[in-house]
């Protein structure tokens, strides 16, 4: 059995606890954390005894103290009065407690102690447990959908297949770290012993707002993060293989020497990433923006990239030719422009009938595309950041996803295309979830476009014509919105709307 001194230490990653006063001699707990001096030497010994134990005989399961819900509610209200200075109140302590399956809906537990608790499947939803310690707490399977976790001590948690949907872990520590204990025999154990420590494996964590935290050796592997905030985090030797990262926000990131293989990364966010010995094969960067790279760079880590497609060669020409004949003989001859996960970034396009081409996942930043015919077209997850886009016929086109930061729109047809058939049908543009900061609208025609969860952040709307749009949950900071007619716009929801 090892054998420590009485050392205090706080954020060190050693915490060392006495049992009770006539067992002052047994350490009842030691929290080891790699990022500390003596993190690895200490984890190496503690794996060294518990390898002998189980050479001996398989450790045992420490055991956890069962509370029941009226128990749990017992706890939280001492830790209400608490932490309002009113009579009876206690800081709660729920360390080493089993509250699996427990409803905790709700509730606020600010400052408490989970460390090394069972909360598999519980349900957390909506509950604050910000500024707690949860260090190799067991949230497998746990609701935490809308749970505020900021600044929570989460090193060495396991949120396995949890499900962290629009939840706030905003400078959270993710990082490793093994909670050991004594068994009868004194040997140094794992709290638990399936090791699955500092696991989001498999989790829903859309939305997620992870901003500015820790997950350096973190094991998120096929891991939903769509739409994630994660700004300036640090993923220093994370495995991220096979995660979903679709719309999220990585600005500021460190990836250095973390695993990306096979990541969808679809229209994500790589402004001033650091990417040093990062492992990108097969990660699909398709609509990927990034800043401080180039695309050589970038494939020579092994990430599939957007093929080149020089607008002047035989190849776009050939491709322009067959696209017109396919739309004069509604598709009886010739063939549907396809320009599908190709880089034409910086080229002139301007004048050119794309009508209903395939432009999903293409890289058009920098085009001019102006005065060309883009109507009924498919630009999902495109990236038209500062595009020229004035005049352009863009009726019922699909921009969901696309990042058109910057672009110019002035004077474009953005509206609904009729459809004439057995009956007659409008079709709107789609815009949902799209990247609009600082991009030109004066004068656009955008009425019924369906543009949900855009971001409008200091755009021009200036005398826009906004009519029975659709435009919930959008953001609009900064957003001119002189002159524009919003009459009978949905604008449920939408943020910062000041006409």
């Amino acid at each position: 059995m090892l054998s420590f001194p009485n050392l205090g230490y706080g954020d060190g990653g050693r915490r060392f606890a006495r049992r009770d006063a006539d067992r002052a001699r047994l350490i009842e707990r030691i929290v080891v954390s790699s990022d500390t001096p003596l993190g690895p030497m200490l984890a190496s010994q503690a794996a060294a005894s518990q390898r002998t134990a189980i050479a001996e005989e398989p450790p045992e399961r420490i055991a956890l103290r069962k509370l029941s819900q009226r128990e749990l509610l017992v706890v939280v209200d001492k830790h209400e009065k608490f932490q309002t200075g009113r009579n009876g109140g206690q800081r709660a302590s729920l360390a080493s407690c089993d509250l699996s399956f427990l409803d905790l809906r709700g509730i606020t537990l600010t400052g408490a102690d989970f460390s090394g608790a069972n909360l598999q499947n519980a349900d957390l939803r909506g509950a604050d447990l910000s500024q707690s310690t949860l260090f190799a707490a067991d949230l497998r399977r746990a609701d935490l959908r809308e749970a505020k976790l900021d600044r929570v001590d989460l090193r060495g948690a396991c949120f396995r297949a949890a499900n962290l949907t629009d939840a706030s872990l905003v400078d959270a520590d993710l990082r490793d770290g093994v909670l050991l204990k004594p068994d009868k025999a004194g040997n140094l154990v794992s709290a638990r012993p399936e090791g699955e420590a500092m696991d989001m494996a498999a989790a829903s964590a859309l939305r997620v707002n992870m901003a500015q935290a820790k997950l350096s050796h973190s094991f998120i592997v096929q891991t939903d993060l769509t739409d994630a905030n994660m700004r300036n985090c640090k993923f220093v030797r994370a495995n991220l293989s096979h995660s979903n990262f679709t719309g999220a926000n990585l600005e500021g990131a460190d990836l250095t020497e973390a695993n990306l293989t096979g990541a969808i990364l679809h229209g994500t966010i790589l402004y001033n990433v650091t990417l040093s010995g990062t492992t990108l094969d097969d990660a699909d960067l398709a609509g990927a923006v990034f800043s401080n790279m180039d695309r050589e760079t970038l494939e020579g880590l092994g990430a599939v990239m957007p093929r080149l497609l020089n607008a002047l060669g035989d190849e776009m020409r050939a491709m322009l030719i067959s696209h017109g004949t396919w739309i004069r003989t509604a598709g009886r001859e010739g063939k549907r422009a396809d320009l599908q996960r190709w880089d034409v970034s910086g080229q002139t396009l301007a004048s050119l009938n794309l009508a209903a081409a395939d432009l999903a996942y293409a890289v058009m930043n920098n085009c001019d595309l102006s005065g060309s015919e883009l109507l009924m077209a498919d630009a999902t997850f495109a990236d038209l950041r500062g595009a020229n886009l004035r005049n352009t016929d863009l009726r019922g086109i699909t921009l969901r996803r696309a990042n058109l930061a910057g672009a110019d729109f002035s004077g474009a047809k953005i509206g609904p295309i009729q459809i004439v058939g057995a009956t007659t049908q409008f079709w709107p543009c789609h815009f949902e979830s799209a990247h609009l900061q600082e991009a030109k609208f004066t004068g656009a025609d955008l009425h019924q476009a369906v543009m949900t969860a855009c971001d409008f952040t200091n755009a021009n709307l200036r005398d826009c014509n906004l009519k029975g749009a659709v435009l919930r949950d959008s953001q609009f900071a900064g957003a001119d919105l002189r002159g524009a007619n919003l009459d009978g716009a949905d604008i449920r929801g939408a943020l910062n709307l000041v006409q």
